[in-house]
């Protein structure tokens, strides 16, 4: 039964950590999924655990940690070639691609072509049953797209990032090389 459970306990029991993040909290740090920009909106206040001294505000690990829980229950409920992830930002290019060569969804990488989604006679049109973007703002005509026809949303966003047609969002540095 050791597993999860007893790490949890003895991690707790050090005063290190009360919860199990689904990575080690240090990795996370390093990785600087928590630096947001000097730029917060109103959306994303919730997520924010703090402003630093040189005004770059950070957003909270464990809400981090929390939505991707959600988003990740969320996308298994649908088929991995039925998930679009796009990436028009150069610096989201290579992890989708790997995300979506890890889990077989369907990579969007560069332009978003006006009509992927909405056009029946464009020969590359995609169907999913839900779109994942890398950056609201960067991927707009994703989501404008998605949001005709009602599929759902789910983006990563920075404290700079707002909510607008986005049915699930996930706190993060969008914007790390």
């Amino acid at each position: 039964m050791g597993g999860l459970a007893s790490k949890e306990k003895s991690e707790s029991d050090a005063g290190a950590i009360t919860e199990a993040l689904l990575l080690p909290q240090d990795i996370l740090l390093s990785a600087g999924v928590h630096i947001g920009t000097k730029i917060k909106t109103r959306d994303m206040e919730p997520f924010i655990y703090k402003v630093r001294g040189d005004g770059l505000f950070v957003l909270d690990i464990k809400k981090i940690d929390e939505r991707i829980r959600v988003a990740a229950k969320f996308l298994s409920r649908f088929e991995p070639p039925k998930v679009a992830a796009t990436a028009v930002r150069l610096y989201a290019r290579e992890p989708v691609s790997k995300f979506c060569e890890v889990t077989g969804a369907t990579p969007v990488i560069g332009r978003f072509i006006p009509g992927l989604l909405l056009n029946p006679l464009y020969p590359g049109r995609i169907e999913p049953d839900v779109v994942l973007v890398s950056d609201p703002r960067a991927d707009a005509q994703a989501i404008r797209e998605a949001t005709k026809i009602g599929i759902p949303v789910v983006a990563l966003c920075s404290t700079d990032n707002d909510f607008t047609n986005v049915d699930l969002v996930i706190p993060t540095n969008n914007k790390g090389r």
